[in-house]
Protein backbone atom coordinates (compact mmCIF):
# COMPACT_ATOMS: atom_id res chain seq x y z
CA UNK A 1 0.00 0.00 0.00
CA UNK A 2 1.53 3.40 -1.07
CA UNK A 3 2.28 5.78 1.55
CA UNK A 4 0.34 8.64 0.75
CA UNK A 5 2.02 11.76 2.57
CA UNK A 6 -1.49 13.49 2.31
CA UNK A 7 -5.31 13.05 4.03
CA UNK A 8 -7.77 11.91 1.39
CA UNK A 9 -10.67 10.42 1.41
CA UNK A 10 -12.93 7.97 -1.15
CA UNK A 11 -16.65 7.80 -0.70
CA UNK A 12 -19.05 4.43 -1.40
CA UNK A 13 -22.77 4.74 -2.06
CA UNK A 14 -23.52 0.83 -1.58
CA UNK A 15 -26.71 0.15 -2.62
CA UNK A 16 -28.52 -3.17 -1.56
CA UNK A 17 -31.68 -4.75 -2.19
CA UNK A 18 -33.10 -4.19 1.16
CA UNK A 19 -30.82 -0.81 2.53
CA UNK A 20 -28.25 1.44 1.39
CA UNK A 21 -25.60 3.40 3.10
CA UNK A 22 -22.90 5.74 2.13
CA UNK A 23 -19.60 4.56 3.90
CA UNK A 24 -16.56 7.24 4.14
CA UNK A 25 -12.69 5.53 3.56
CA UNK A 26 -9.64 7.48 5.17
CA UNK A 27 -7.01 6.14 2.83
CA UNK A 28 -3.77 8.25 3.53
CA UNK A 29 -0.59 7.91 5.63
CA UNK A 30 -0.89 3.81 4.96
CA UNK A 31 -4.26 4.04 6.85
CA UNK A 32 -7.49 1.97 6.06
CA UNK A 33 -10.37 3.25 7.92
CA UNK A 34 -13.64 2.59 6.80
CA UNK A 35 -16.91 4.62 8.79
CA UNK A 36 -20.63 4.64 7.80
CA UNK A 37 -21.80 8.03 7.20
CA UNK A 38 -25.61 7.14 6.37
CA UNK A 39 -27.61 4.29 6.16
CA UNK A 40 -31.43 3.99 4.74
CA UNK A 41 -34.03 1.62 3.97
CA UNK A 42 -34.12 0.06 0.52
CA UNK A 43 -38.25 -0.47 0.07
CA UNK A 44 -39.83 -1.06 -3.21
CA UNK A 45 -42.90 0.39 -3.81
CA UNK A 46 -46.22 -0.91 -5.43
CA UNK A 47 -47.82 0.77 -8.56
CA UNK A 48 -50.87 -0.18 -10.03
CA UNK A 49 -50.18 0.01 -13.92
CA UNK A 50 -53.89 -0.26 -15.20
CA UNK A 51 -53.59 -4.03 -15.31
CA UNK A 52 -51.84 -5.67 -11.79
CA UNK A 53 -50.26 -4.15 -9.19
CA UNK A 54 -46.45 -3.98 -10.24
CA UNK A 55 -43.15 -3.95 -8.15
CA UNK A 56 -40.42 -1.26 -8.82
CA UNK A 57 -38.30 0.35 -6.83
CA UNK A 58 -37.84 3.99 -5.71
CA UNK A 59 -35.06 5.13 -7.43
CA UNK A 60 -35.10 8.77 -6.95
CA UNK A 61 -35.58 8.31 -3.12
CA UNK A 62 -32.39 6.44 -3.00
CA UNK A 63 -30.38 8.91 -5.24
CA UNK A 64 -31.92 11.61 -2.71
CA UNK A 65 -30.87 9.24 0.48
CA UNK A 66 -27.30 8.85 -1.44
CA UNK A 67 -26.90 12.36 -1.99
CA UNK A 68 -28.01 13.43 1.59
CA UNK A 69 -24.93 10.16 2.58
CA UNK A 70 -22.53 12.56 0.13
CA UNK A 71 -23.09 15.55 1.87
CA UNK A 72 -21.82 14.53 5.05
CA UNK A 73 -18.84 12.49 3.94
CA UNK A 74 -17.97 15.80 2.44
CA UNK A 75 -18.31 17.37 6.07
CA UNK A 76 -16.32 14.97 7.80
CA UNK A 77 -13.79 14.19 5.21
CA UNK A 78 -11.15 16.52 4.81
CA UNK A 79 -10.45 16.26 1.02
CA UNK A 80 -12.95 13.97 -0.64
CA UNK A 81 -11.56 12.68 -3.59
CA UNK A 82 -13.41 9.86 -5.48
CA UNK A 83 -16.88 8.30 -4.96
CA UNK A 84 -17.89 4.88 -5.99
CA UNK A 85 -20.88 3.11 -6.67
CA UNK A 86 -21.98 -0.15 -6.57
CA UNK A 87 -25.89 -2.26 -6.42
CA UNK A 88 -27.77 -5.28 -6.92
CA UNK A 89 -27.52 -6.72 -10.50
CA UNK A 90 -30.09 -6.85 -13.32
CA UNK A 91 -32.16 -3.88 -12.53
CA UNK A 92 -32.18 -0.73 -14.89
CA UNK A 93 -34.04 2.23 -16.03
CA UNK A 94 -35.60 2.91 -19.61
CA UNK A 95 -34.55 6.13 -20.45
CA UNK A 96 -35.15 8.78 -23.31
CA UNK A 97 -33.44 11.67 -24.30
CA UNK A 98 -31.77 11.45 -21.21
CA UNK A 99 -35.03 11.29 -18.65
CA UNK A 100 -35.94 8.45 -16.70
CA UNK A 101 -39.36 6.55 -18.24
CA UNK A 102 -40.96 5.58 -15.02
CA UNK A 103 -39.84 3.76 -12.23
CA UNK A 104 -37.53 0.53 -12.73
CA UNK A 105 -39.06 -2.77 -12.38
CA UNK A 106 -37.62 -4.63 -9.53
CA UNK A 107 -36.48 -7.69 -10.02
CA UNK A 108 -38.58 -10.15 -8.03
CA UNK A 109 -41.97 -8.48 -9.84
CA UNK A 110 -43.55 -11.21 -11.52
CA UNK A 111 -43.55 -10.14 -15.40
CA UNK A 112 -40.40 -12.30 -15.83
CA UNK A 113 -41.95 -15.24 -16.72
CA UNK A 114 -43.62 -14.21 -20.06
CA UNK A 115 -40.00 -12.94 -20.97
CA UNK A 116 -38.51 -16.18 -20.16
CA UNK A 117 -40.82 -17.65 -22.03
CA UNK A 118 -40.39 -15.19 -25.16
CA UNK A 119 -36.51 -15.42 -25.19
CA UNK A 120 -36.74 -19.48 -24.90
CA UNK A 121 -38.77 -19.27 -28.07
CA UNK A 122 -36.04 -18.25 -29.90
CA UNK A 123 -32.80 -19.36 -27.82
CA UNK A 124 -33.11 -22.30 -25.47
CA UNK A 125 -31.44 -22.44 -22.21
CA UNK A 126 -28.16 -24.63 -23.46
CA UNK A 127 -27.82 -22.14 -26.73
CA UNK A 128 -27.84 -18.79 -24.08
CA UNK A 129 -25.18 -20.79 -21.92
CA UNK A 130 -22.89 -21.03 -25.07
CA UNK A 131 -23.52 -17.25 -25.42
CA UNK A 132 -23.41 -15.39 -22.51
CA UNK A 133 -22.19 -17.98 -19.80
CA UNK A 134 -25.30 -17.51 -17.00
CA UNK A 135 -26.97 -19.70 -15.02
CA UNK A 136 -30.86 -19.18 -15.38
CA UNK A 137 -32.68 -16.42 -13.18
CA UNK A 138 -35.85 -15.90 -14.35
CA UNK A 139 -35.26 -11.79 -13.46
CA UNK A 140 -31.81 -11.73 -15.37
CA UNK A 141 -32.25 -8.41 -18.27
CA UNK A 142 -32.51 -10.55 -20.88
CA UNK A 143 -35.87 -11.64 -19.68
CA UNK A 144 -37.05 -8.97 -18.10
CA UNK A 145 -36.44 -6.92 -21.83
CA UNK A 146 -38.59 -9.28 -23.64
CA UNK A 147 -40.93 -8.63 -21.15
CA UNK A 148 -40.54 -4.93 -21.79
CA UNK A 149 -41.04 -5.45 -25.73
CA UNK A 150 -44.38 -7.38 -25.09
CA UNK A 151 -45.63 -4.19 -22.60
CA UNK A 152 -44.80 -1.99 -25.63
CA UNK A 153 -42.60 -0.37 -23.64
CA UNK A 154 -38.89 -0.71 -25.41
CA UNK A 155 -40.56 1.52 -27.93
CA UNK A 156 -40.79 4.38 -26.14
CA UNK A 157 -36.98 3.82 -25.06
CA UNK A 158 -33.44 5.23 -26.72
CA UNK A 159 -31.31 3.86 -23.70
CA UNK A 160 -31.17 2.25 -21.08
CA UNK A 161 -29.17 2.51 -17.72
CA UNK A 162 -28.54 0.07 -15.09
CA UNK A 163 -28.83 1.25 -11.67
CA UNK A 164 -24.84 2.21 -10.36
CA UNK A 165 -24.66 3.53 -13.85
CA UNK A 166 -28.01 5.81 -13.44
CA UNK A 167 -26.89 7.28 -10.01
CA UNK A 168 -23.42 8.25 -11.82
CA UNK A 169 -25.68 9.47 -14.71
CA UNK A 170 -27.59 11.99 -12.32
CA UNK A 171 -24.25 12.70 -10.31
CA UNK A 172 -21.93 13.15 -13.56
CA UNK A 173 -23.93 13.52 -16.74
CA UNK A 174 -21.64 10.53 -18.15
CA UNK A 175 -23.57 7.14 -19.24
CA UNK A 176 -21.95 3.74 -19.99
CA UNK A 177 -22.59 0.44 -18.40
CA UNK A 178 -19.54 -0.51 -16.40
CA UNK A 179 -18.18 -3.78 -17.21
CA UNK A 180 -19.01 -6.17 -13.89
CA UNK A 181 -22.64 -5.63 -13.92
CA UNK A 182 -23.22 -5.61 -17.57
CA UNK A 183 -22.27 -9.29 -17.49
CA UNK A 184 -25.22 -9.87 -15.78
CA UNK A 185 -27.31 -8.89 -18.04
CA UNK A 186 -27.71 -11.84 -20.55
CA UNK A 187 -26.73 -9.31 -23.70
CA UNK A 188 -22.84 -9.24 -22.88
CA UNK A 189 -21.14 -12.24 -25.24
CA UNK A 190 -18.69 -14.54 -23.61
CA UNK A 191 -15.68 -12.80 -25.51
CA UNK A 192 -17.00 -10.08 -23.61
CA UNK A 193 -18.81 -7.52 -25.74
CA UNK A 194 -22.52 -6.92 -26.36
CA UNK A 195 -23.72 -9.61 -28.56
CA UNK A 196 -25.75 -7.82 -30.77
CA UNK A 197 -26.22 -11.45 -32.98
CA UNK A 198 -28.49 -12.38 -29.94
CA UNK A 199 -30.21 -8.89 -29.27
CA UNK A 200 -31.33 -8.58 -32.98
CA UNK A 201 -32.38 -12.27 -32.92
CA UNK A 202 -34.66 -11.45 -30.24
CA UNK A 203 -36.12 -8.51 -31.42
CA UNK A 204 -34.41 -6.10 -28.48
CA UNK A 205 -32.61 -3.11 -29.27
CA UNK A 206 -28.87 -2.51 -30.55
CA UNK A 207 -27.14 -0.72 -28.22
CA UNK A 208 -29.45 -0.18 -25.59
CA UNK A 209 -26.95 -0.13 -22.91
CA UNK A 210 -24.27 1.86 -24.81
CA UNK A 211 -20.38 1.83 -24.41
CA UNK A 212 -19.15 -0.82 -21.83
CA UNK A 213 -16.99 1.15 -19.68
CA UNK A 214 -14.23 -0.85 -17.65
CA UNK A 215 -13.64 -0.96 -14.15
CA UNK A 216 -11.44 1.83 -12.31
CA UNK A 217 -12.49 4.35 -15.31
CA UNK A 218 -12.76 7.75 -14.03
CA UNK A 219 -16.37 9.00 -15.16
CA UNK A 220 -15.49 12.85 -14.28
CA UNK A 221 -16.47 15.18 -11.76
CA UNK A 222 -19.74 15.70 -9.86
CA UNK A 223 -21.84 18.21 -11.96
CA UNK A 224 -21.13 21.67 -11.08
CA UNK A 225 -24.99 22.24 -9.23
CA UNK A 226 -24.63 19.07 -7.94
CA UNK A 227 -21.49 19.83 -5.61
CA UNK A 228 -23.16 22.99 -4.74
CA UNK A 229 -26.13 21.66 -3.65
CA UNK A 230 -24.05 18.96 -1.75
CA UNK A 231 -21.24 21.35 -0.67
CA UNK A 232 -18.45 19.24 -1.74
CA UNK A 233 -15.55 21.36 -2.75
CA UNK A 234 -13.03 20.27 -4.60
CA UNK A 235 -15.51 18.35 -6.85
CA UNK A 236 -14.93 15.01 -6.23
CA UNK A 237 -14.82 12.76 -9.18
CA UNK A 238 -16.75 9.15 -9.52
CA UNK A 239 -14.87 6.24 -10.62
CA UNK A 240 -16.38 3.35 -11.95
CA UNK A 241 -16.05 0.65 -9.64
CA UNK A 242 -16.99 -2.85 -9.86
CA UNK A 243 -20.27 -1.90 -9.48
CA UNK A 244 -22.03 -5.10 -9.32
CA UNK A 245 -21.98 -5.29 -5.30
CA UNK A 246 -20.69 -9.07 -5.56
CA UNK A 247 -18.30 -7.71 -7.73
CA UNK A 248 -16.76 -5.53 -5.36
CA UNK A 249 -17.53 -8.14 -2.48
CA UNK A 250 -15.10 -10.76 -4.05
CA UNK A 251 -12.47 -7.94 -4.48
CA UNK A 252 -12.15 -7.62 -1.00
CA UNK A 253 -12.17 -11.11 0.01
CA UNK A 254 -8.44 -11.78 1.61
CA UNK A 255 -8.18 -15.36 -0.11
CA UNK A 256 -5.95 -17.26 -2.37
CA UNK A 257 -7.94 -18.05 -5.47
CA UNK A 258 -6.46 -21.14 -6.07
CA UNK A 259 -7.29 -22.83 -2.69
CA UNK A 260 -10.28 -21.20 -1.43
CA UNK A 261 -14.05 -20.63 -2.19
CA UNK A 262 -15.81 -17.86 -0.88
CA UNK A 263 -19.85 -16.91 -0.28
CA UNK A 264 -21.22 -13.45 0.27
CA UNK A 265 -23.69 -13.67 1.77
CA UNK A 266 -26.56 -10.93 2.03
CA UNK A 267 -29.81 -11.23 0.59
CA UNK A 268 -28.44 -13.48 -2.18
CA UNK A 269 -25.80 -16.22 -1.16
CA UNK A 270 -23.20 -16.15 -4.17
CA UNK A 271 -21.28 -19.10 -3.68
CA UNK A 272 -18.56 -19.99 -5.66
CA UNK A 273 -14.20 -19.44 -7.09
CA UNK A 274 -12.55 -17.20 -8.78
CA UNK A 275 -10.99 -18.26 -12.42
CA UNK A 276 -8.79 -16.59 -14.97
CA UNK A 277 -11.16 -17.51 -17.85
CA UNK A 278 -15.30 -18.42 -18.27
CA UNK A 279 -16.40 -21.74 -17.60
CA UNK A 280 -18.99 -22.81 -20.18
CA UNK A 281 -18.99 -26.83 -19.70
CA UNK A 282 -22.47 -28.45 -20.28
CA UNK A 283 -21.55 -30.01 -16.45
CA UNK A 284 -21.81 -25.88 -15.66
CA UNK A 285 -24.83 -24.98 -17.17
CA UNK A 286 -26.87 -28.56 -15.74
CA UNK A 287 -26.00 -27.41 -12.56
CA UNK A 288 -27.04 -23.46 -13.02
CA UNK A 289 -23.23 -22.19 -12.60
CA UNK A 290 -22.99 -18.62 -14.15
CA UNK A 291 -19.74 -16.89 -15.17
CA UNK A 292 -19.79 -12.86 -14.08
CA UNK A 293 -16.99 -10.96 -14.90
CA UNK A 294 -14.88 -9.71 -12.23
CA UNK A 295 -12.23 -6.90 -10.79
CA UNK A 296 -9.00 -6.92 -12.82
CA UNK A 297 -10.80 -9.08 -15.69
CA UNK A 298 -11.60 -11.93 -12.70
CA UNK A 299 -14.40 -14.43 -13.39
CA UNK A 300 -16.75 -15.16 -11.12
CA UNK A 301 -17.83 -18.74 -10.96
CA UNK A 302 -20.92 -18.58 -8.63
CA UNK A 303 -24.32 -20.39 -7.92
CA UNK A 304 -26.78 -18.35 -6.51
CA UNK A 305 -28.59 -19.55 -3.20
CA UNK A 306 -31.70 -17.75 -1.71
CA UNK A 307 -29.51 -16.29 0.82
CA UNK A 308 -30.83 -14.25 3.87
CA UNK A 309 -33.93 -13.31 2.15
CA UNK A 310 -35.71 -16.40 4.22
CA UNK A 311 -34.59 -14.84 7.02
CA UNK A 312 -35.57 -11.31 6.53
CA UNK A 313 -39.07 -12.18 5.00
CA UNK A 314 -39.79 -14.56 7.77
CA UNK A 315 -39.11 -11.78 10.21
CA UNK A 316 -41.64 -9.39 8.33
CA UNK A 317 -44.00 -12.00 8.38
CA UNK A 318 -43.90 -12.69 12.00
CA UNK A 319 -44.02 -9.07 12.81
CA UNK A 320 -47.32 -8.81 10.22
CA UNK A 321 -48.62 -11.38 12.68
CA UNK A 322 -48.05 -8.98 15.43
CA UNK A 323 -44.86 -10.77 16.75
CA UNK A 324 -42.13 -8.14 17.49
CA UNK A 325 -39.69 -10.90 15.78
CA UNK A 326 -36.26 -10.03 16.79
CA UNK A 327 -33.70 -11.76 14.37
CA UNK A 328 -30.96 -12.02 16.78
CA UNK A 329 -33.26 -13.46 19.68
CA UNK A 330 -34.48 -16.01 17.12
CA UNK A 331 -31.27 -17.09 16.15
CA UNK A 332 -30.40 -17.42 19.75
CA UNK A 333 -32.82 -19.90 20.41
CA UNK A 334 -32.85 -21.71 17.11
CA UNK A 335 -28.82 -22.61 18.12
CA UNK A 336 -30.88 -24.52 20.74
CA UNK A 337 -32.79 -26.46 18.84
CA UNK A 338 -32.24 -30.20 18.16
CA UNK A 339 -33.00 -30.68 13.93
CA UNK A 340 -35.55 -33.66 14.13
CA UNK A 341 -36.19 -32.67 10.24
CA UNK A 342 -34.81 -32.48 7.02
CA UNK A 343 -33.76 -29.70 5.06
CA UNK A 344 -35.78 -27.90 2.53
CA UNK A 345 -34.92 -26.88 -1.11
CA UNK A 346 -33.73 -23.21 -1.13
CA UNK A 347 -33.95 -23.14 -4.50
CA UNK A 348 -38.01 -23.21 -5.09
CA UNK A 349 -38.98 -20.97 -7.02
CA UNK A 350 -41.74 -19.97 -4.43
CA UNK A 351 -39.81 -18.44 -1.69
CA UNK A 352 -38.39 -15.97 -4.66
CA UNK A 353 -41.20 -13.38 -4.29
CA UNK A 354 -42.81 -11.35 -0.80
CA UNK A 355 -45.28 -12.90 1.31
CA UNK A 356 -45.89 -15.09 3.81
CA UNK A 357 -42.35 -16.67 3.75
CA UNK A 358 -42.95 -19.50 7.29
CA UNK A 359 -46.38 -20.91 5.52
CA UNK A 360 -44.76 -21.36 2.26
CA UNK A 361 -41.51 -23.81 3.95
CA UNK A 362 -44.16 -25.17 6.05
CA UNK A 363 -46.13 -26.36 3.22
CA UNK A 364 -42.77 -26.77 1.02
CA UNK A 365 -42.44 -29.64 3.87
CA UNK A 366 -46.02 -30.88 4.03
CA UNK A 367 -46.63 -31.18 0.24
CA UNK A 368 -43.87 -34.16 0.79
CA UNK A 369 -45.23 -35.87 3.61
CA UNK A 370 -42.87 -34.64 5.69
CA UNK A 371 -43.58 -33.37 9.26
CA UNK A 372 -42.52 -29.47 9.30
CA UNK A 373 -40.72 -27.17 11.60
CA UNK A 374 -43.44 -25.63 13.47
CA UNK A 375 -41.90 -23.35 16.65
CA UNK A 376 -40.61 -20.25 14.84
CA UNK A 377 -36.93 -21.41 16.61
CA UNK A 378 -37.65 -24.67 14.83
CA UNK A 379 -38.23 -22.32 11.47
CA UNK A 380 -35.48 -20.30 11.89
CA UNK A 381 -33.16 -23.31 12.39
CA UNK A 382 -34.87 -25.07 9.45
CA UNK A 383 -33.89 -21.76 7.23
CA UNK A 384 -30.27 -21.62 8.69
CA UNK A 385 -29.93 -25.57 8.55
CA UNK A 386 -30.83 -25.30 5.02
CA UNK A 387 -28.85 -22.41 3.72
CA UNK A 388 -25.82 -23.94 5.28
CA UNK A 389 -26.77 -27.00 3.37
CA UNK A 390 -26.96 -25.47 0.07
CA UNK A 391 -23.96 -23.22 0.66
CA UNK A 392 -22.11 -26.69 1.23
CA UNK A 393 -23.46 -28.71 -1.67
CA UNK A 394 -22.50 -25.24 -4.06
CA UNK A 395 -19.13 -24.98 -2.92
CA UNK A 396 -18.22 -28.66 -3.56
CA UNK A 397 -19.72 -28.51 -6.73
CA UNK A 398 -17.80 -25.09 -7.70
CA UNK A 399 -14.67 -27.23 -6.60
CA UNK A 400 -15.79 -30.13 -8.82
CA UNK A 401 -16.50 -27.77 -12.08
CA UNK A 402 -13.53 -26.06 -11.56
CA UNK A 403 -11.14 -28.09 -10.65
CA UNK A 404 -10.54 -25.97 -7.99
CA UNK A 405 -8.35 -27.51 -4.43
CA UNK A 406 -10.94 -25.97 -2.12
CA UNK A 407 -9.52 -25.99 1.44
CA UNK A 408 -11.26 -22.56 2.90
CA UNK A 409 -13.92 -21.40 2.64
CA UNK A 410 -14.69 -17.47 2.98
CA UNK A 411 -18.02 -15.74 4.18
CA UNK A 412 -18.34 -12.12 3.85
CA UNK A 413 -20.54 -9.80 4.10
CA UNK A 414 -23.44 -9.74 6.50
CA UNK A 415 -24.40 -13.46 6.88
CA UNK A 416 -20.60 -12.80 8.24
CA UNK A 417 -22.01 -11.58 11.47
CA UNK A 418 -24.73 -15.45 11.45
CA UNK A 419 -22.55 -17.24 13.92
CA UNK A 420 -24.62 -20.10 13.55
CA UNK A 421 -25.00 -20.18 9.70
CA UNK A 422 -21.01 -20.00 9.64
CA UNK A 423 -20.86 -22.92 12.31
CA UNK A 424 -23.01 -25.17 10.20
CA UNK A 425 -21.65 -24.21 7.20
CA UNK A 426 -18.35 -25.16 8.36
CA UNK A 427 -19.68 -28.40 9.95
CA UNK A 428 -21.32 -29.35 6.70
CA UNK A 429 -18.23 -28.88 4.52
CA UNK A 430 -16.14 -30.29 6.71
CA UNK A 431 -13.48 -26.94 6.00
CA UNK A 432 -12.47 -24.17 8.15
CA UNK A 433 -14.91 -21.21 7.49
CA UNK A 434 -12.96 -17.63 7.79
CA UNK A 435 -16.08 -15.36 8.63
CA UNK A 436 -15.61 -11.70 7.40
CA UNK A 437 -14.88 -9.03 6.43
CA UNK A 438 -18.78 -7.88 6.87
CA UNK A 439 -18.66 -4.82 5.03
CA UNK A 440 -16.33 -6.42 2.23
CA UNK A 441 -18.93 -4.62 -0.33
CA UNK A 442 -17.65 -1.47 0.78
CA UNK A 443 -14.30 -1.98 0.80
CA UNK A 444 -13.69 -3.19 -2.71
CA UNK A 445 -15.77 -0.54 -3.52
CA UNK A 446 -13.66 2.26 -1.45
CA UNK A 447 -10.19 0.46 -2.86
CA UNK A 448 -10.98 0.63 -6.72
CA UNK A 449 -11.73 4.28 -6.42
CA UNK A 450 -8.69 4.61 -4.23
CA UNK A 451 -6.18 2.45 -6.63
CA UNK A 452 -7.81 5.20 -9.39
CA UNK A 453 -6.53 8.09 -7.38
CA UNK A 454 -3.63 6.69 -6.58
CA UNK A 455 -3.60 6.66 -3.04
CA UNK A 456 -3.25 2.63 -3.66
CA UNK A 457 -1.35 0.77 -5.64
CA UNK A 458 -0.81 -2.88 -6.74
CA UNK A 459 -2.72 -5.57 -8.04
CA UNK A 460 -6.05 -7.95 -6.78
CA UNK A 461 -3.66 -9.50 -4.70
CA UNK A 462 -2.32 -6.24 -3.11
CA UNK A 463 -5.83 -5.02 -2.33
CA UNK A 464 -6.82 -8.38 -0.63
CA UNK A 465 -3.93 -7.97 1.46
CA UNK A 466 -4.54 -4.42 2.51
CA UNK A 467 -8.11 -6.00 3.77
CA UNK A 468 -6.54 -8.95 5.49
CA UNK A 469 -4.11 -6.91 7.33
CA UNK A 470 -6.64 -4.79 8.60
CA UNK A 471 -9.64 -6.76 9.13
CA UNK A 472 -8.81 -9.79 10.22
CA UNK A 473 -11.32 -13.36 10.00
CA UNK A 474 -13.18 -15.15 12.79
CA UNK A 475 -12.22 -18.68 12.25
CA UNK A 476 -14.73 -21.26 12.74
CA UNK A 477 -13.48 -25.02 12.61
CA UNK A 478 -15.97 -28.03 11.39
CA UNK A 479 -16.70 -29.93 15.02
CA UNK A 480 -15.98 -33.48 13.70
CA UNK A 481 -19.33 -35.47 14.95
CA UNK A 482 -21.42 -32.63 13.06
CA UNK A 483 -19.62 -33.20 9.48
CA UNK A 484 -20.95 -34.28 6.75
CA UNK A 485 -19.60 -36.51 4.48
CA UNK A 486 -15.79 -36.08 3.50
CA UNK A 487 -15.08 -33.16 0.64
CA UNK A 488 -12.18 -33.55 -1.93
CA UNK A 489 -12.37 -31.06 -5.08
CA UNK A 490 -12.54 -33.58 -8.14
CA UNK A 491 -8.20 -33.82 -9.19
CA UNK A 492 -7.59 -33.77 -5.82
Amino acid sequence: MSRSTRSAQVAAIDLGATSGRVMLADISRGRLELEQVARFANDPVHIWNGRRTALHWDVPGLFREACAGLAEAGRRADDLVGIGIDSWAVDYALMRDGRMLGLPHHYRDTRSADGVAAVHAELGPADLYTRNGLQFLPFTTVYQLAAEKQDGLLDQADSALLIPDLLTYWLTGTRGTERTNASTTGLLGINGRWDTAMSERLGLPVGLFGDIVETGTDQGPLLPDVAERLGLSGTPHVTAVASHDTASAVAAIPMDPSSSAYISCGTWGLVGVELESPNVSRDGWKANFTNEVGADGRIRYLHNVMGLWLLSETVRQYQRDGYRADLSELLAQAAEVTPAFDVFDTDDARFLTPGDMPGRIREWYTERGMQPPMTRPELVRAIVESLAAAFADSVRKAAELSRTDVRTVHLVGGGSQNRLLCQLTADRLGLPVLAGPVEATALGNVLITARAHELIDGDLAAMRAIVAERFPSQHYVPRPARSSIGFAAAGT
